[in-house]
């Protein structure tokens, strides 16, 4: 009889991104983020968005736009972008395809650690129908001083769920997400079927650090167990 995965992998978290990894959500979010900036004088396209700032917090991505921009952006700012993303979530938002079957198949403790704010993370996997999957072990990187690529979010959520970091397995997107993962010292599988992800985006991914690449969520669970038994 074969051993439950628990049983025959070298971990015992695995940690998951949200944006792009459970919620297809990236497209979305960057649109709202380009428009939103542009009304503030901060002309970009969504492309761009998906481009600088994939994976970054809000927090870092701020501090960079306003550098370049010279002045700060209003003090609510952060709630217009929150509003029009959640606008959109609520009409377009969709689970990652075939993610509830691969939760259900990693009998692994899970978390989320998302550079989202708790907010969004939340509205975005309750639109998914993933948020009681998943709760409430889920932390933002609203959390900790430094999002990714530094690894605080990483590090802290391995904390709060008393796992060693080297016993935990990283589930990311961004290349911003894989580097946070590798200075953890936690390895990363590198996932490249969001419907942001462009020709070549994988390879960004293994470039970055991650150990293996895979676009369907269907793969998830033996990618898992072929790195447990190499």
């Amino acid at each position: 009889m074969k051993k439950p995965l628990q049983d025959r992998v070298p971990f015992d978290l695995v940690i998951f991104d949200c944006d792009g990894v459970l919620v297809d959500s990236e497209v979305i979010s960057c649109a709202a983020h380009a428009e939103t900036l542009t009304r503030h004088g901060y002309t970009i396209t969504p492309d761009e968005v998906l481009e600088r700032f994939l994976g970054v917090s809000d927090r870092e991505a701020r501090q960079t736009i306003e550098t370049e921009l010279g002045r700060a952006l209003p003090d609510d700012f952060e709630s217009q972008m929150k509003q029009a993303t959640m606008r959109r979530y609520a009409d377009d938002l969709r689970a990652i395809p075939n993610i509830n079957e691969a939760l259900a198949a990693i009998d692994l403790a899970k978390c989320v650690a998302s550079s989202g704010t708790p907010d969004k993370i939340r509205h975005g996997l309750t639109c998914a129908g993933l948020h009681d999957l998943l709760a409430p072990n889920i932390f933002s990187a609203t959390q900790v001083e430094r999002g990714k690529p530094a690894p605080d979010l990483f590090l802290f959520a391995a904390g709060q769920m008393r796992t060693a970091p080297a016993r935990c397995l990283v589930i990311e997107d961004s290349p911003a997400g894989i580097a946070a993962a590798v200075a953890a010292g936690m390895p990363v599988l590198g996932f490249h079927g969001g419907s942001h992800c462009r020709p070549g985006h994988g390879d960004r991914l293994r470039a970055g650090g991650a150990v293996a690449i895979f676009d369907d969520m269907r793969q998830l669970a033996g990618l898992i167990g072929q790195i447990g038994a190499n």
